[in-house]
């Protein structure tokens, strides 16, 4: 796998790499800076960048707008952010989209290394790692309740194979019933769930969201 590594701690940058070398992995960039991180992702874009949230000049966003950046530029890149913060505005806003290739980890929280690797193999495959810290935040913001036990069964199993990264086609094709069925399916527990109707959210990702945090 060739990994890019963005953050300003010039020690985690260097055991980082050590780290992923081990594990048999190519570390073709480690840089400091979210302009540096958008260079070299465009120069020769890697399977995964992974990317602090904090860096300079401000040390408060740099990262998840570089992540925001290469989302949008780069979208076969898979980014797995690794950070102290939950950082909501962006955070949100990456999620947005379509979730696939994406991770959002704390570092305090990671405690094996196994786990960090597994993460990544996880996001370069094109699935989600979510610490459940950050999806407690995340959904801290948009509703207090939790209305899963409102869903009817058939709408539960929805929910449980989108989850899983199944489309809305694949859906009705498991369950055996027709794509408007699913579609009707998924718009009931997106209201069940109570989720808002905003253009800086994906519904879809934060029925995800709420369902893998239980």
């Amino acid at each position: 796998m060739r990994v890019i590594l963005a953050d300003d701690s010039v020690l985690l940058r260097e055991g980082l790499t050590r780290l992923l070398a081990d594990a048999g992995h190519e570390v073709v960039a480690a840089v400091g800076d979210g302009q540096a991180l958008l260079g070299v992702v465009g120069e020769s874009p890697p399977d995964v960048a992974v990317i602090d949230v904090r860096m300079p000049p401000t040390h408060t966003d740099e990262g998840l707008r570089a992540a925001l950046d290469i989302r949008e530029r780069h979208p076969d890149v898979g980014v797995l952010v690794l950070s102290q913060y939950v950082e909501k505005t962006y955070a949100a806003r990456l999620l947005s989209g379509d979730a696939g290739g994406l991770g959002y980890l704390l570092k305090d929280r990671v405690s094996e290394v196994a786990d960090f690797l597994g993460a990544l193999e996880r996001v370069r495959a094109g699935g989600t790692v979510f610490d459940p810290e950050v999806v407690r935040q995340l959904l801290s913001r948009t509703t207090h309740a939790d209305p899963l036990n409102t869903l009817s069964p058939r709408e539960t199993e929805v929910l449980r194979h989108l989850a899983q990264g199944y489309v809305n086609t694949a859906i009705a094709e498991r369950l055996h019933v027709s794509l408007s069925t699913v579609e009707k399916h998924i718009n009931s527990l997106m209201d069940k769930l109570k989720l808002p109707r905003d253009p800086d959210y994906s519904r879809r990702v934060l029925a995800i969201l709420h369902y893998l945090d239980t």
